[in-house]
This record gives structure tokens, C-alpha cells and sequence, in this order.
């Protein structure tokens, strides 16, 4: 067992002195906090508008949305009653609505993926059959529809022939570590994505250094620009980027752009297609929700991409929107990370634009020829040994392979293993793998937010803390603000960067994307970031190691039987 009396003593000391230096922690984290706070601002000269008012084009588009969800739920009652008030009518309704529900929970029942994510719809139907299964077909189903899971197969098979595998790169890796080698050729051997060197990378331990560094390379672009985000605002962080963009158009580029349609949902409005077509600048919205009842729309295009010429790239947590440039700050200091790729690497981000480009509608232009896009790129890399691997992760195959990238830096660590995510409603399987790494000596570490931008979703966050922290998983609370990052770090030698967050939806349920990264100098500057960030957190490690009430136990057990639904 983990604990025995000695560790129990050295724990329960150490609560005491924690408990009589508090008010001394508590001043010196505030009084750096300030200190960090300041010099960000003023290295980035932020100008801060604390309210965050929302634009009109986006108060409206907020509407819509809202009205959308009400309009959709209002669906679901109506049906579910008027099901039900039948129910009582008949018999024979009663029992084959019965017998619906017992096969739809064996069915679920049987689905490969992890029980955390199956109970909670198992026992909602089970205790109501009518709303339960209404809800499900809503919001449960593990991936979207065949017709669309179809389409994404052909437009992959166009485009899988240009991500070759490169054998040679892989057996210089095996030489150099055939630990870290084994986990690259899996993402490779199930994603279909390479690992390249001849790649330069650069991070970004702010949002809006990235999204200024993308401003000055797209006024390099001499082809085409690719961009695929979650979220874009239509404001002062957008502004210069849709100049640039507009501009290049004009010249002639192939200027594109695919935003989803929730993610971008509180932030534009339907009009902003046409204004971005009548600058010349073809638009795509994924997944566009509409009113009335359908089964597909909890799959979200979670990815941010920017590619330029198929020479640049860009992914990480941050999209487009004042909240990741500072210029209103709702929750606090917004974190958030990215990296640039520069070189061959740049090649899986060019394929992933195109794969959800294609396959997002099924009317629209496919490109009939691809190969322009996938130009020979005359560039040397100054890092030598640096080893990329940009992948991605799908709603659309059993294959989790964004989960399975950081179980896989776990089980490789040997001294430390650090994440940061604004989120955390972790599985069972990757809970062990914390605990089990702890138990072979690896120093693991959790950053979640201070301040929350989501208060349900930040107390089952919370839920989790103890079983964690009770196993040796060292738990931090970003305390200037909101820390939007996603990122893990392992032994100063890999780390993987991107758009997944530890949680059941983007391990699950979105299209992810991140790079994998192994002997780069880029993973220094992120190890250096992860300090900076535990010297301006508050560690609540022993806070949620020791007992809790009943009530709060009651009251998590409930959040964590809900939490694959949220």
C-alpha cells in the first residue's frame, strides 16, 4: 500500500507546519502574483478592459445559440413527454420501450472505452427509459454519424499517401531511446502521423506572443494560408490577421479559414462568412448547429491550425479572441501556450487542414488536386536531433490516441512528469497511470486554474483532487487566473503541446491536435515556463489529502457520475 504509519506521521507533520505558515504562503504567492501579473502586462502592453463586453455581432450570434439550446431541449420534453403520456396508454408501448432501453444500455454496455464514460448514461436511461434514450441520441453517441464517419474515410485515403512513414528517422530514434521510440511508432503505426526531423520549434508561453509572431509570418506567405480554429473573434485580436489575410487574397493566395460552429458561437455571427468571402477569403463552418433535434452535434472541431505555405505551423491552446490577448480578462491572467513549426514537420498540420476542409460539408468543392498543397520545401533545420511528431486525435475511430499520448509519457518518465489543463475529469485507466508512475518514484504534477471559467466544470475538477493527491500526485492551482494550456512535460527530454485537455471531451469526443516533441531545445523553454507557473501557484495537495466530510464526498460522487456529460 502506499501509506503505512511513518508516511502518515510525515504527512500529518507537515499539515501542521502548513497550517501555521499559511498566512505567510498566502502572502508571499499574492505579492508574486502581483509581480508576474505586472511584468506580462508590461512586456506585452496589454490593454485591459476587465467588463469583457461582448460586440453586437457576437451578442447576437450568443442569442442565437441560446435560443438554439432552449429551442432543442424544448424538442426533447415535448417528445419525451408526449412518449411517455403514451406509455401509460398502452401496455405493449410500455414493454418495447422496456426493451429498448435494455438494449440500448447493453449496448453501451458493451462499447470499447472505459466504464467512467458508460455509467452515467447506463443508469440515467435505466432510471428514465423515455428521456434517458432522447438525451443519449443527443448527446451520447460516441461519434458521429456513418454518413460523416464515410466521408472522412475517402477524403483520408487522398490524403494519408502524402504523411509517409520515414523509417530512418525511427531507427535513429530506437538507437537513441527505444522507450520513447515505442510510443512514437504507435502514434505513427494507429495515427498514420510521421515523426520528422529537419524541424525547428518555437513556444510561446503567452497567446498573444503566438498570435503576434503569426501575424508577421503570414505577411511572409507567397501560397497559400490555412487556418482551423475552434474559436475566432471578430474583434481587435482578429483584426490584424484578417488585414493580412484580405491583403493576401487580393494577391491571389488561397486564403482559407474553418471555425466550429459552437466554439465560435458567443463570439460571430451568421454574416460572418460573407464578410470574409467578400474580402476573398473562403470560409467553412464545422458542424453548423441548427435548431431542431439532431444526433451529431456534440462533436466539436476542437483543433488550432495555422499553416503557411505548407512551410510554417502553428497549433497549441489558444484561438483567436481577445480573452487569450488580454484585452479583457473576465477570470484573470488567461494562460495559454503554442508552438511554431518550421520544416518538414509542418506537413501532418498542412493534411489535418485538409482532411476537415473536405470532409466538414458534404456539398461543398473538394479539391481535385491535392499535390499543390504538399509542395517540396527547400528549408535546413538548425536543430539537428530534434525529433516532431504532430498528430491528431478523432471522434471518429476507437483508437484514443490523444489519451494514450499521455498515458505513454507517464510510462516513460523516469524523474518528473508535469501537465498543465484548464480541465480535469480524468478516466480510471489514465487516473492509475498517475498513481503507478507516483509509485515508481516519478515526480507528478497537476496545473488547474485558480480562478474557474466554468464553476460546475471547476468543482468536479476538484472531485478528483483527493484520489489523486492521497496517491502522491502533487496538485498546483494557477492562482493569477485561468490557465487555458495544454501541455505535459517529462524529464526535460519530450513533451507534447496542443489543443487536448484532460478531460472526457477532447479525449473522447472532439478532433484534437498536438505535436510530440523529444530532444528539441523548445522543451527547455517549456520546463522553464512550468516553473515559472508552480512559483505563482498555490500547491493544494495536502488541503485534499485529508479527510473529507460526508456531505463533500456525497456531493463528488454525484459530480463524478455526471462528469462524462458535462
Amino acid at each position: 500500500m502506499y501509506k503505512d504509519k511513518g508516511k502518515e506521521s510525515i504527512i500529518k507533520n507537515q499539515d501542521n507546519l502548513n497550517n501555521k505558515n499559511d498566512t505567510n504562503n498566502k502572502s508571499d504567492i499574492n505579492n508574486k502574483n502581483k509581480a508576474h501579473k505586472k511584468s506580462l502586462d508590461e512586456s506585452l502592453k496589454v490593454k485591459i478592459n476587465p467588463k469583457g463586453k461582448a460586440n453586437r455581432n457576437a451578442q447576437n450570434s450568443v442569442n442565437r445559440i441560446a435560443a438554439i439550446a432552449i429551442f432543442t431541449l424544448l424538442q426533447i420534453v415535448v417528445l419525451g413527454l408526449m412518449l411517455y403520456e403514451f406509455s401509460n396508454y398502452s401496455i405493449y408501448f410500455q414493454i418495447g420501450f422496456g426493451v429498448l432501453s435494455i438494449i440500448i444500455v447493453l449496448t453501451i454496455y458493451g462499447r470499447h472505452t472505459n466504464s467512467a464514460n458508460k455509467m452515467p448514461w447506463m443508469i440515467f436511461i435505466m432510471c428514465v427509459p423515455v428521456f434517458g434514450i432522447l438525451l443519449y441520441l443527443l448527446m451520447g453517441r460516441p461519434g458521429v454519424t456513418a454518413k460523416a464517419k464515410k466521408r472522412f474515410e475517402e477524403i483520408d485515403s487522398k490524403i494519408l499517401p502524402y504523411l509517409k512513414p520515414r523509417r530512418s528517422i525511427l531507427n535513429s530514434l530506437e538507437i537513441s531511446d527505444p522507450n520513447i521510440a515505442s510510443r512514437v511508432k504507435y502514434v505513427e503505426d494507429y495515427g498514420h502521423f510521421p515523426v520528422y526531423k529537419n524541424t525547428d520549434v518555437v513556444y510561446f508561453d503567452d497567446a498573444r506572443k503566438g498570435i503576434e509572431d503569426q501575424v508577421r509570418e503570414l505577411e511572409k506567405a507567397r501560397s497559400f494560408i490555412f487556418m482551423e480554429y475552434y474559436a475566432i473573434q471578430d474583434t481587435d485580436t482578429f483584426e490584424p490577421i484578417k488585414e493580412v489575410l484580405a491583403r493576401k487574397a487580393a494577391e491571389g493566395l488561397e486564403v482559407r479559414v474553418i471555425y466550429d460552429d459552437i466554439g465560435s458561437g458567443g463570439f460571430i455571427n451568421s454574416g460572418f462568412i460573407k464578410r470574409m468571402e467578400d474580402l476573398g477569403i473562403k470560409c467553412r463552418v464545422f458542424n453548423h448547429v441548427s435548431p431542431f433535434f439532431q444526433v451529431i452535434m456534440n462533436n466539436r472541431d476542437h483543433r488550432k491550425i495555422t499553416v503557411i505555405d505548407g512551410k510554417v505551423g502553428y497549433t497549441g491552446g489558444y484561438n483567436i479572441a481577445d480573452l487569450y490577448t488580454h484585452r479583457i480578462e473576465p477570470h484573470g491572467f488567461w494562460k495559454d501556450t503554442g508552438v511554431r513549426l518550421t520544416g518538414d514537420g509542418v506537413v501532418t498540420l498542412t493534411a489535418l487542414f485538409l482532411e476537415m476542409w473536405n470532409a466538414v460539408k458534404a456539398n461543398d468543392i473538394d479539391d481535385n488536386d491535392l499535390s499543390i498543397f504538399f509542395p517540396r520545401v527547400s528549408y535546413t533545420a538548425v536543430e539537428k536531433d530534434c525529433f516532431v511528431q504532430p498528430f491528431a486525435d478523432t471522434p471518429l475511430d476507437e483508437e484514443l490516441l490523444g489519451e494514450n499520448v499521455y498515458m505513454g509519457m507517464l510510462q516513460t518518465a523516469r524523474k518528473y512528469c508535469w501537465f498543465v489543463t484548464p480541465y480535469l475529469v480524468i478516466t480510471d485507466e489514465l487516473c492509475r497511470e498517475f498513481e503507478i508512475a507516483v509509485k515508481r518514484g516519478v515526480d507528478v504534477r497537476i496545473i488547474t486554474p485558480g480562478i474557474p471559467d466554468k464553476k460546475v466544470v471547476y468543482a468536479i475538477t476538484r472531485s478528483y483532487y483527493n484520489e489523486l493527491a492521497r496517491n502522491g500526485v502533487r496538485i498546483f492551482e494557477y492562482t493569477p487566473g485561468f490557465c487555458h494550456a495544454k501541455m505535459c512535460i517529462a524529464d526535460g527530454q519530450c513533451a507534447a503541446v496542443g489543443t487536448l485537455n484532460l478531460d472526457f471531451r477532447s479525449l473522447y469526443l472532439h478532433f484534437e491536435d498536438g505535436v510530440y516533441l523529444y530532444n528539441c531545445k523548445a522543451i527547455k523553454d517549456i520546463e522553464e515556463d512550468f516553473k515559472e507557473m508552480f512559483k505563482v501557484s498555490t500547491e493544494v495537495t495536502d488541503k485534499y489529502h485529508s479527510h473529507r466530510s460526508v456531505p463533500l464526498r456525497i456531493s463528488q460522487c454525484a459530480l463524478r457520475i455526471v462528469a462524462p456529460l458535462v
